[in-house]
């Protein structure tokens, strides 16, 4: 199988790799439009921004922007977008006339109003979309989906062992995904439920950042606990009112992506949600990561969402207040801690 991955930070060079080390199954070429970046990767035989102490496979393929990504696409039997959120648009714009199943690895809303791109009704909306829903416009006849789920970049490139959910309202485009990266250290489920899987993928890097925020004012493991749990339930409500299902968010996009993204040192909306805590700025928290933190940029984005649905999110709501300098640390524990008293579950939405 031919596979190529567009964009060479540190989560498509993983995948890259990881399928790459399948021995003989795959051809995979790795697509940097840096041309820069794909000299010293040959060069080195590892990317040493992204994902240092790693070798790549000598198998793997690098190619650079000097070979238009049209071309690049070319006999490819899978396209592998591994860019931000920001530039899903533009990406799917570019390959709408791609024979080759496509799929995107990003995880967010795009921001409102950022690209020229949007259809005339879109740019009358207050919110951005998920990717699904810029497929829709962008490329409307593209075979596409998206592969999600609990993963850190560093874990997969070293072929720890992973598994991650192929989502798309085509089964030729999961079966591709599963037959592309389903190995002995990497398992891939099908599904069919794209809204869930995304909304849970765009959510979680919110909610992640309260849980950073959380653990870095030392408020313990039952103030974590509630918080991942009732953070599931907020995502939970969006999805349903987006038209998901619900068991989508108790599986691997929703509750495992959650409980990574919330707890685990690697994680980039974590650090944002610690460093915040310990008195930096946003600015500085971004600045000191290197990477992009997803639920930073989105994060007004699934509260607009939600308001628009009618769906009550106070941590996420919490989450912007403190992003954009409106209330302290202490004073977003305090606003949801101080929230009258209400019934578990997931309420439904009245519309």
């Amino acid at each position: 199988m031919n596979i190529i991955v567009i964009g060479a930070g540190a989560w498509g060079t993983a995948l890259a790799a990881n399928a790459a080390a399948q021995g003989t199954r795959h051809r995979v070429t790795l697509w940097a439009r840096d041309m820069t970046l794909a000299h010293t990767l040959k060069a080195q035989g590892s990317n040493r921004r992204y994902l240092p102490g790693i070798m790549l496979p000598s198998a793997l393929q690098v190619q650079g922007g000097d070979i238009p990504l049209t071309q690049a696409v070319q006999g490819q039997d899978l396209v592998v977008l591994a860019t931000p959120v920001s530039a899903a648009r533009a990406m799917l714009h570019a390959l709408q006339h791609c024979r080759a199943p496509v799929a995107w690895l990003s995880k967010g809303f795009e921001a409102p109003f950022s690209s020229p791109e949007r259809l005339d009704d879109e740019k009358n909306q207050p919110f951005g979309l998920l990717v699904h829903e810029i497929l829709a416009g962008a490329a409307p006849d593209l075979l596409a989906g998206v592969l999600s789920g609990p993963s850190f970049a560093q874990e997969v490139a070293r072929g720890q062992p992973t598994a991650l959910v192929a989502a798309s309202v085509h089964a030729g485009v999961r079966d591709a995904l599963v037959h592309a990266f389903h190995s002995p250290t990497l398992r891939v489920y099908a599904n069919d439920d794209i809204v869930g899987v995304e909304v849970g993928g765009a959510v979680k890097n919110v909610l992640a950042i309260a849980t950073g925020l959380c653990d870095g004012l030392q408020l313990g493991l039952n103030a974590r606990a509630a918080l991942i749990t009732r953070g599931l339930a907020e995502m939970t409500r969006l999805g349903l009112a987006l038209g998901a299902r619900a068991d989508t968010f108790t599986g691997l996009s929703g509750l495992g992506d959650l409980v990574l993204t919330a707890t685990g040192d690697l994680s980039r909306n974590r650090k944002v949600g610690l460093a915040l805590a310990q008195g930096q700025t946003l600015e500085q928290a971004v600045a000191a990561l290197g990477h992009v933190a997803e639920g930073v940029y989105c994060a007004r984005t699934v509260v607009q969402r939600a308001a628009s649905l009618g769906v009550d999110m106070p941590i996420s709501a919490a989450v912007v207040a403190l992003l954009d300098g409106q209330i302290t640390p202490a004073d977003a524990v305090a606003a949801l801690m101080g929230r009258g008293p209400t019934a578990e579950g997931v309420q439904p939405v009245l519309v």
